[in-house]
């Protein structure tokens, strides 16, 4: 019995210290969005880094991309690839150019997405590695209802314009 109690009280003990040294450990780790896609692109301020400038602005162009999927809007998907766009999906069909890229987003039936972990590397003054996750929402009657992505997209500046130059996705489970 005595045992009992003293080993309640080592438990009690080491999970309150556990509970104490999270809360203390949770302020200091650097604030991180885990999503965005979701209502307006992040605000800014006036004295923010070149480099969040920059990060803003492919959030709002990778909401922007997924937007015209969602929409099988050709127009917009088009203005935003370039024009030697190679991209690779998750269904295994290999890679496809701006042309096969455009053309088959009336076959697209994606209802909704969740866009989050976004992370943005700078590859020089004119190019940027965009990395994200993307959860894939299709209509009731679908074979799948979910499909959850993670993403890799290099763009590049050509012309004064942010072009998506590639595409890959891999699939998660």
């Amino acid at each position: 019995m005595r045992f009992c109690f003293v080993l309640f009280c080592v438990a009690s003990l080491a999970s309150s210290t556990l509970g104490q040294q999270q809360q203390t450990q949770q302020p200091s780790m650097p604030a991180m969005p885990t999503q965005f896609g979701v209502g307006e692109p992040p605000k800014l301020s006036a004295n923010a880094s070149p480099e969040a400038k920059l990060s803003a602005m492919f959030q709002a162009k990778v909401k922007e991309e997924w937007e015209a999927i969602k929409n099988k809007d050709k127009n917009a998907y088009a203005a935003l690839l370039a024009e030697d766009y190679q991209g690779v999906e998750v269904d295994g069909r290999g890679e496809r150019n701006k042309i096969q890229a455009v053309a088959e987003l009336v076959d697209t039936n994606v209802s909704n997405y969740i866009l989050w972990g976004f992370k943005m590397i700078p590859a020089g003054p004119d190019a940027a590695l965009v990395i994200y996750e993307v959860t894939m929402q299709f209509p009731p009657k679908s074979q799948v209802r979910f499909s959850r992505v993670y993403i890799s997209e290099l763009w590049e500046k050509r012309a004064e314009e942010w072009k998506e130059v590639h595409y890959q996705e891999t699939h998660v489970k």
